[in-house]
């Protein structure tokens, strides 16, 4: 694998978990909330015109256009087990940017998980 196709599957995962922080954000947001508890069409509005759920899903949009260039370039067997690596990162961002609280335990399911993630790739 070259460096740049590589430097391509990171930032792919990276756009994706940063997606999860800003979707999470944008969800989390008052006007969200009170549309959600209210449900209906005008929830469906004030969710899809949120700019953070916007600018969530261009990420995830962008980081699709790149993994497809990805997977025009190797085998899916070699590149997926990098979004595991997604889980450890979406998990750090959590941390510092949303602030969220991480106990030890889910710090190392997280880390299992993408540890089996990668195990499986290699065999």
């Amino acid at each position: 694998m070259t460096l740049p196709l590589f430097f391509l599957i990171i930032v792919s995962v990276m756009l994706s978990a940063l997606a999860q922080i800003t979707l999470k954000h944008g969800m989390s947001t008052d006007a969200v909330q009170a549309a959600l508890s209210v449900g209906g069409g005008r929830a469906l509005w004030v969710v899809g015109t949120n700019l953070y759920v916007l600018g969530g899903l261009s990420l995830y949009g962008f980081g699709a256009i790149l993994w497809l260039g990805v997977l025009a370039k190797v085998d899916v067997s070699l590149a997926y087990p990098f979004v595991a690596f997604g889980f450890i990162l979406t998990m750090c961002f959590a941390i510092l940017i949303s602030g969220e609280t991480v106990s030890g335990l889910r710090i190392a399911g997280t880390i299992l998980i993408a540890a089996g993630a990668m195990l499986v790739a290699r065999s």
